[in-house]
């Protein structure tokens, strides 16, 4: 089952350029993983705060993810922003939940019954209807 996730960061003042080449660093770092499936970053208009939006194929690429990151980046991007929201959407494993949990993530699952599509309306992806 696929997992996304949406995080609201404050850039700390005077960190926007450095964010910025440490966000090209993990871009490119990224790009190597198997089973991301999006890697986005957008910036308000008055560059304070940047949204983070990631999906990966399941919990498996997303704990993958989040090792890598938290050894290779986790201490640089702890200096450069605050971590003001991340909300999860779907239903991670034990494994990712545990990493999720360290960052105050909540979680959201799939609402209803309907069968949900990504990236086109002719393809739908791997969510469980929400039964409850």
């Amino acid at each position: 089952m696929q997992i996304s996730w949406w995080v609201e960061l404050i850039v700390r003042p005077g960190c926007l350029d450095e964010f910025e080449m440490l966000t090209g660093e993990m871009v490119a770092s990224t790009q190597t993983e198997a089973g991301v499936l999006a890697y986005q970053r957008y910036i308000s208009e008055d560059r304070e705060t940047v949204y983070v939006h990631e999906r990966y194929e399941n919990s498996d690429a997303a704990v993958a993810h989040l090792v890598k990151f938290a050894a290779t980046f986790g201490e640089r991007y702890g200096i450069l922003v605050t971590r003001k929201r991340f909300v999860v959407f779907g239903d991670p494993n034990d494994a990712l939940r545990t990493l999720l949990d360290r960052y105050g993530a909540t979680y959201c699952r799939s609402f209803g019954p309907f069968q949900y599509w990504a990236d086109s309306p002719g393809r739908a992806i791997d969510v469980e209807p929400n039964k409850g």
